[in-house]
């Protein structure tokens, strides 16, 4: 008798375990996914920190994406940027979906709280 009931709290605790780790980092997984994406596409030029400090971001005089002048643009705009292209920036409107490129503008965003 013990042992049954024992089985099913460690059942049941399994369950609400495996749950809370499907339901609650939802964000957090979307949040590194972008921060992967980010690095494999953007840091080249722009630095792993936003800052534009790489060989090509030099070349190229990015802009800080943590400045003002970048977060002061909309969402839409960012969105726009990524999409389309600008300069010598590649278009990645066709290679990415529209929710890794708003999670692109969500890490940009998050770039000035760091």
């Amino acid at each position: 008798m013990k042992i049954k009931t024992l089985q099913r709290v460690a059942a049941s605790a399994a369950a609400l375990a495996i749950a809370s780790l499907l339901m609650l980092p939802t964000a957090v997984r979307a949040d590194d996914a972008a921060a992967q994406l980010y690095k494999t596409k953007c840091a080249g030029c722009h630095g792993p920190d936003g800052k534009g400090e790489t060989t090509m971001g030099k070349a190229l005089k990015l802009r800080d994406l943590a400045s003002a002048d970048v977060q002061k643009q909309s969402d839409a705009d960012l969105t726009t940027l990524i999409s389309a292209g600008k300069n010598k920036m590649p278009a990645s409107g066709k290679s990415l979906s529209a929710d890794q490129i708003k999670g692109l503008v969500g890490y940009v965003r998050s770039l000035a709280k760091k």
